[in-house]
């Protein structure tokens, strides 16, 4: 096997001329460093990756921690990030919660043993925000609060909320039903905080940022005299609890006129509707929230609010690259706690009002109409 020391009696150099070029630190002349090229093109050497990065004390791997590969959402981001990623030189390795036994604290261990150069954190946790503060080493969450100082990305889901409102007042639906994962989300980080028909003046801290479009919906709904209702349909990962729960909303409301979920939920609803035999944008409207491809396999082609999950991604790896290269310190991250005042009427009305736990950096959302509204 050809090493650097076989480089180097072929060039005529040092060995520690060849681990400069090789590793590409401190100053060697551009004569030297061709004999050296040359030498290693001739030898067909192959440079050790995994010593050359520990020599800069990189690995150019970057951790995904996500719920399920198995949801159309986190499927679209992760091919999102490992492209955005691999532009730049690094790769990815996956962490999936729900699908693997593995768990964040495993990242987070090779994280702090310089197995890894950063983590993308896009899956709940259940610590608290002083385990994620105290790593010390480039954490990005995507979608969530981890704590002060911890930089978020994520889609301005405010605005997200209000596109559908838009989109639901404008076709004049009467008794909206919103389906999604457990209420109990709003506020994990303050088990006694309440949500009054979005109101915010008791409005806990909370890592779920998508929060915003649901809390934003329904107080434009309210604003506009439109009927509405929450309807949990269980974890992320739960695709049959989404069919049953569709079953049960037409059974439960017998005026719904208008569903909004993600892509599942509203596919799974679509399915619902045409086995009852009504029509969907006409009988039911059904507005799907995500955009991903499932919006256009659920029979008619839904009404999505999509999410730009390249800017995302770019957002993501930008930020990421900037911790790893030292030009931004947590300490230099915007704080995702602030204050709330008043309640959902000082809160939204021309978008600058703040929940707490919402996205240092928000990426628009655009509204793609079709079939499945009027």
């Amino acid at each position: 096997m050809v090493g650097m020391r076989d480089v180097a009696k072929k060039a005529g150099v040092s060995l520690s001329t060849v681990s400069l070029v090789v590793n590409g630190t401190g100053y060697v002349s551009d004569d030297m460093r061709s004999k050296v090229q040359a030498a290693m093109k001739s030898l067909d050497y192959i440079p050790n990756e995994l010593a050359r990065n520990l020599a800069h004390n990189r690995t150019n791997m970057i951790g995904v921690i996500v719920p399920t590969i198995r949801h159309p959402f986190f499927a679209t981001l992760t091919a999102a990030l490992q492209r955005e990623f691999s532009a730049r030189g690094l790769r990815t390795m996956l962490c999936s919660t729900a699908d693997s036994d593995k768990g964040e604290a495993d990242y987070v261990d090779m994280l702090q043993r310089h197995m890894m150069d950063g983590i993308v954190m896009a899956a709940h946790t259940a610590h608290p925000s002083g385990y994620w503060t105290s790593i010390g080493r480039p954490v990005v969450a995507f979608d969530r609060y981890l704590g002060p100082g911890i930089p978020s990305i994520g889609s301005d889901h405010e605005q997200g909320g209000r596109l559908v409102a838009r989109t639901l007042i404008d076709a004049g639906a009467h008794h909206v039903v919103m389906v999604g994962g457990p209420r109990s989300q709003f506020h994990d980080l303050d088990s006694g905080a309440v949500f009054r028909s979005g109101d915010l003046a008791e409005a806990g801290v909370t890592t779920f940022p998508t929060i915003r479009y649901y809390l934003t919906l329904e107080h434009e709904l309210n604003e506009a005299g439109i009927a509405y209702d929450y309807v949990e349909a269980g974890e992320v990962a739960d695709f049959q609890g989404y069919s049953d729960t569709m079953h049960d909303v037409f059974e439960r409301f017998d005026d719904v006129d208008a569903v909004v979920s993600s892509d599942i939920g509203a596919s799974q609803c679509v399915q619902e509707i045409l086995r009852r035999g009504l029509r969907p944008g006409a009988d039911v409207q059904v507005v799907a929230y995500d955009g991903t491809y499932l919006a256009d396999t659920a029979g008619v082609r839904l009404t999505a609010v999509c999410q730009d999950f390249d800017a995302l991604a770019a957002a993501v790896a930008s930020r990421m690259n900037a911790l790893i290269e030292g030009e931004e310190s947590s300490s230099s991250t915007t704080d995702l706690n602030p204050p709330v005042s008043g309640g959902a009427g000082d809160a939204f009305p021309d978008g600058d009002g703040r929940l707490p736990g919402s996205a240092a950096e928000l990426i628009p959302l655009t509204l793609r109409k079709a079939e499945s509204t009027r």
